[in-house]
């Protein structure tokens, strides 16, 4: 009975540890699927949910930690981390009368351990308990030995390490709706540009070439509008005008595996010919893997870089990989994320065989 008083306690300690920081860690890895939850929350804005991201990753962490040493552990680190999950499962109970108990996943491990509202509410209730057992079995450092500011220099370092190893651009206003500010750096977005692969589009050029997938000329064509890419006139170093005829627009990640798996579809799609020219919209995260990205499609789409807030909010409800058929500025076939709207390639080219109507 002695051992199980004297070990149980700090093997407590170190499941809540390895807890709060699989937690932390999970959300960095990407940390904008982090931040896009947040905006989905209706918890801050863009130009905000960057800071608060780094900003609650850092308190996971530094909870972490805390667990760990003496000062002022009962009467500080364990109340105010009953009080974070307390918070946070009156959320998920919101959450599962809104959409229900098994829907979605509430990030808790973000991608790396998808768990629904119902296993977080659930999980958050034993670590509560356990945090009541620690509370009434640890004790505090003797009076006058407790330094506040250990507190303090925990979430401080681990909130710098976070904005250090994440750095972004801060928002500067409004998310511009012209053009020519879209690309977060033109200067490396553009030198990362290579050239087209397909045999029939070995150059670029700023003049927009015309489409090839019409089947015949008597072939009746939607009127045309203006979609809501129509803003998007410049990949690179080439011109386009995204609502006149047949045009395939992609919003991908670099490194989302999903991403790249649905290039590659649409590159064998282009190399068959009579396909219709492909651009490419990037998440400005991770843009070094652009080449790379490239090589595992077998094949180049002229691109342009998006900020995060410009991208998701142009991206509206579809999630990455998104797929869109336009003719003329008419969406007749979109496709988005890994679920039941998921890209598929022989979907797509049914779509562009059918006769519009």
């Amino acid at each position: 009975m002695d051992k199980i008083n004297k070990y149980l306690p700090w093997t407590i300690r170190i499941i809540i540890f390895a807890l709060f920081m699989l937690s932390g860690i999970s959300k960095m890895f990407p940390i904008w699927t982090f931040e896009k939850q947040i905006v989905d929350l209706g918890l801050a804005s863009w130009c905000v949910a960057s800071y608060l991201a780094r900003l609650i990753i850092a308190l996971e962490i530094a909870i972490a930690v805390a667990i760990l040493q003496p000062h002022y552990l009962k009467t500080f680190v364990i109340p105010v981390t009953i009080a974070l999950l307390v918070a946070f499962n009156i959320h998920l109970t919101i959450e599962m009368v809104k959409h229900g108990a098994m829907n979605g996943n509430c990030g808790c491990f973000g991608q790396l351990l998808p768990m629904t509202p119902l296993e977080a509410f659930i999980k958050n209730i034993v670590t509560i308990g356990l945090l009541i057992y620690l509370y009434l079995k640890v004790k505090n450092k003797p009076k006058g030995q407790n330094r506040f500011v250990y507190m303090l220099l925990i979430y401080a370092v681990s909130a710098f390490l976070m904005f250090a190893a994440f750095p972004f651009c801060p928002c500067k206003g409004e998310v511009p709706q012209d053009d020519t500010a879209l690309i977060t750096d033109t200067t490396s977005a553009n030198s990362l540009i290579l050239p087209e692969s397909s045999p029939t589009d070995t150059t670029q050029s700023k003049v927009e070439k015309k489409d090839t997938i019409a089947k015949a000329p008597e072939e009746k064509a939607p009127k045309k509008v203006k979609s809501k890419y129509a803003q998007f006139t410049t990949f690179g170093n080439k011109t386009v005008n995204l609502d006149e005829g047949k045009k395939v627009l992609c919003f991908f990640a670099p490194g989302c595996d999903h991403c790249q798996n649905a290039a590659k579809e649409i590159c064998k799609l282009k190399q068959k010919g009579g396909f219709p020219e492909v651009y490419v919209l990037f998440l400005d995260e991770e843009v070094d893997k652009i080449p790379a990205f490239f090589k595992i499609a077998n094949c180049t789409f002229p691109y342009k870089v998006l900020d995060i807030p410009t991208f998701f909010k142009n991206m509206g409800d579809d999630q990455t990989p998104a797929v869109h058929y336009l003719w003329n500025g008419n969406i007749l076939k979109s496709y988005s994320g890994t679920g039941d709207n998921e890209f598929k390639a022989t979907g797509l080219v049914k779509a562009m065989e059918a006769k519009y109507k």
